[in-house]
């Protein structure tokens, strides 16, 4: 085995293969792979080889999209087959909620570049005529997806990467890492040792104990899935006879599975509900386990199959010919784990892959492209690791992979908080605010709330493609913002500490806006080299170097992880994360300062305390209270961070002074609401690393002119251009349901622009969303056309802020 490469992957499934076969296209060919076996050992060789396309992701659809394109072209390339049958997939509605998800799904589809069709029942059993379904409403047909043989496909990418100078080790066994004194890492084998700048991980079942060589935890724990092959389907055979076409992958709800031809029979697979899911090697793979399955569980499918039989009479008819019972792996969000390791530079991870022939292709060709070119050329952000915190322990994810496959199946609805493993993480405040009747989210591990139901009205969230009665009290929420007071629980935020004699110049580097003087804050978003945006930080300036960042929940490992690893090795810069050290409540609206001047010695008067002013000290009996007066509702407002020790005392003595002004309790929900009145962007949705710092609309916090900063020269070239694209505010008038994500803008049926995040304005009393478009269709006025659950709306583009858009309500 040779003794040093460019980049090592361990791990020789379907996965790894491919990112050996996407480095190697790449042009580094300097690459090795390890595997402790055979090619296809693990999960890949008995995986059932769907490539199903459905995703209502703008993102997670591309991704898809790509590893068609792969493994299409893979046997003309390779020689090697790859037994590709692209036979589409057909999924069946047969609930009115079910249909709605298909409509705003037809909205998205073009965006991804998929084609997709949503059928009508009869046209639905033209293309699968032993389907015997009566209660069907409709169905959404892809023609492009299909399976494949993962064995050859492994294989077929495997000989690529060879053909192109890679080396693949087999009987090779990974038994840990070291970093050597210049940087690089020793991988230490059962074969001698192998020194590489790069490590990836593509273990599969094994994540977990690879992740604990390098001290990671990850939250990632395989879970048993089982199919059935029949023996020949009389209807199948007389079919092929005729010389008919393979009939689609069948997905229907009524029996919670797929269905599709293999051979002269059918592949019958059904999902276990979690009462029924078993998990595999929750405390490390048995070492006698190698490409093995274990033993076939009916009992824990019996009603999928009755239901089977029942929707498909010929699948009851046909006699049984094998049972492939095995495991893969599972993530609480069913996506895999794929991008930088946190805390350890040049390792990467492409682990907890829930269908590793679906992804193997995507992720070989994205994570290459990481590793490479040093970023993506889309949004991969769904997919890196650093999205779960430390919260994501080994007892979290258990709870949670059990919950997500348990319920593969069932009707998902848009910002829908699963319950497993909750409550985790909360604030001093979630008792009372129980009491006061907080309907919870979760983010970051944190309970969020995302509205208050009144007395009367029970607190649990209303989920459904369409308005809910919830809206009613959303607006009221919305209105005591606009007209009075609220307070806003906004504990979870990300809070870091940046300090040291080299703080300012460290930070000005990285952050494409001015910092903020001492007692002043400002928004600084941190691109990436491609002039994308990274992260978005509130950055509050304590001191000549001594600065406070905030940034959205979800951010924190990420961030944390990013900033960490741009740290000067002299030690002059202190970064420390105070996420759990410190809680925020916004005191927001016309009447937040007759609330808090009470409750303060510090002047919260226009002159003492002007709007992005920074001061600390106490409220009520809370000491080392920072108040920042920013807020993102667009109001007079002050966010008040402080020791979590004074949470519950300070939160009682806000609520007595506000119950004197018509305070409301306000939760995510009309927070998303308020914001896109204001058209504040949103990070992940209106600004992401894809899409440049321009692109976003965000001219005025990226300082051109205040020297050198990460993505500068990208954002003077994506400046230069004479085809931008521009974020824009549109409002559309909308009955009964709103705008989500990523719907497709027409103009004369051709597709012109997509929204990145939309919904219902209380205050304007219709939608409001922001969208991309071609800078010459982003004048106020233009018309565009949009799809929302399938009816035809206007959309018109209107100026940014279409509330207050001077601020002058912030600065009173």
């Amino acid at each position: 085995m040779q003794t040093h490469a460019r980049v090592v992957i361990v791990g020789g499934g379907c996965v790894g293969a491919g990112i050996l076969y996407g480095l190697a296209k790449r042009g580094w060919a300097d690459v090795a792979l390890l595997e402790r076996t055979q090619l296809t050992a693990g999960s890949t060789w008995h995986a059932a080889g769907l490539v199903p396309s459905y995703a209502r992701n703008i993102n997670i659809g591309r991704m898809i999209n790509k590893t068609i394109e792969i493994y299409e072209g893979l046997e003309a390339e390779t020689g090697q087959p790859v037994g590709w049958h692209k036979c589409g997939q057909l999924r069946i509605a047969n609930s009115r909620d079910r249909l709605d998800e298909y409509k705003s799904y037809m909205s998205v589809a073009d965006v991804q570049g998929m084609r997709a069709h949503l059928l009508s029942p009869t046209e639905a059993r033209a293309l699968c005529p032993l389907l015997d379904n009566k209660h069907m409403l409709g169905a959404l047909y892809h023609p492009d997806d299909g399976h494949i043989a993962p064995a050859d496909v492994t294989h077929a990418m495997a000989k690529g990467a060879r053909d192109l100078g890679a080396k693949i080790y087999l009987n090779t066994e990974v038994t840990g890492f070291k970093r050597t004194a210049g940087g690089e890492w020793r991988v230490q084998t059962n074969k001698g040792d192998i020194i590489c700048e790069h490590v990836v991980c593509a273990t599969g079942n094994y994540a977990r104990q690879t992740g604990a060589l390098l001290g990671l935890d990850i939250p990632a724990i395989p879970i048993l899935h089982q199919y059935w092959i029949t023996e020949p389907v009389p209807e199948i055979v007389e079919r092929k006879k005729q010389g008919r076409a393979e009939m689609p992958i069948l997905r229907d709800e009524g029996f919670e599975g797929y269905l599709r031809e293999e051979g002269d029979g059918f592949m019958f697979g059904p999902y276990e509900r979690a009462e029924h899911l078993k998990l595999f090697a929750e405390d490390g793979v048995p070492a006698w386990f190698g490409a093995d399955l274990v033993e076939e569980d009916f009992e824990a499918v019996s009603w999928n199959w009755e239901q089977a039989t029942q929707l498909v009479p010929a699948l009851g008819r046909a006699g049984i010919k094998a049972n492939v019972r095995g495991p893969f792996q599972m993530t609480a969000d069913e996506l895999p784990l794929m991008g930088p390791a946190w805390g350890l530079p040049n390792v990467w991870l492409a682990e907890g892959v829930p269908g590793g022939i679906l992804w193997g292709g995507t992720i070989g060709y994205y994570l290459s492209e990481r590793i490479v070119e040093g970023g993506n050329s889309l949004d991969t952000s769904d997919l890196d690791p650093r999205r779960f915190g430390d919260y994501a322990n080994k007892a979290w994810t258990r709870e949670k992979v059990r919950e997500a496959w348990g319920t593969h199946a069932e009707q998902k609805y848009p910002g829908q908080d699963m319950p497993a493993a909750r409550p985790q993480k909360t604030a001093p405040s979630y008792a009372r605010l129980t009491e006061l009747g907080a309907v919870w989210g979760v983010l970051n591990g944190w309970e969020m709330p995302n509205w208050f139901a009144p007395k009367g009205v029970e607190a649990k969230d209303q989920y459904s493609w369409r308005w809910t009665e919830k809206g009613v009290f959303v607006g009221e929420e919305v209105q005591a913002v606009r007209n009075a007071v609220g307070l806003v629980e906004m504990t979870p935020m990300t809070k870091f500490e940046v300090s040291g004699p080299n703080a300012a110049a460290w930070l000005d580097r990285i952050l494409a806006n001015r910092l903020p003087a001492v007692g002043k804050a400002t928004l600084a978003h941190h691109l990436t080299a491609g002039g994308g945006v990274q992260a978005e930080y509130m950055v509050a300036g304590l001191g000549e170097d001594s600065f406070y960042l905030i940034s959205t929940p979800r951010a924190e490992r990420w961030n944390f992880d990013d900033l960490s690893k741009l740290l000067p090795a002299d030690g002059s810069v202190s970064l420390k994360n105070v996420t759990n050290e410190r809680g925020c409540f916004t005191i927001v609206g016309p009447k937040a300062r007759d609330v808090l001047q009470p409750l303060t010695e510090i002047d919260l008067s226009n002159a003492g305390f002007p709007w992005f002013g920074v001061k600390t000290g106490s409220v009520a009996l809370a000491s080392d209270v920072r108040l920042l007066r920013v807020n993102y509702e667009g109001e007079l407002g002050w966010e008040l961070y402080h020791p979590m020790a004074y949470q519950r005392q300070l939160l009682d003595v806000i609520l007595g002074e506000g119950e004197k002004h018509g305070m409301r309790l306000v939760g995510l929900h009309a927070l998303e609401s308020l914001r896109l009145e204001k058209s504040y962007r949103a990070m992940y949705r209106d600004m992401n690393p894809e899409l440049n710092a321009l692109e976003s609309g965000l001219e005025r916090f990226i300082r051109l002119d205040k020297g050198d900063f990460v993505g500068r020269d990208a954002v003077l070239k994506y400046k230069a251009r004479n085809d931008q694209r521009r974020s824009v505010t549109l409002r559309i008038e909308t009955d009964g349901a709103s705008t989500l994500a990523s719907e497709g803008l027409y103009i004369g049926g051709e597709l012109v622009g997509r929204i990145t995040s939309g919904g219902y304005g209380y205050t304007l009393g219709h939608d409001v969303a922001l969208a991309l478009l071609p800078e010459r269709l982003g004048t106020p006025g233009t018309k565009l056309d949009v799809a929302i659950l399938g009816e035809w709306k206007t959309a018109e583009v209107i100026a940014d802020s279409p509330y207050d858009p001077s601020s002058a309500r912030a600065r009173m």
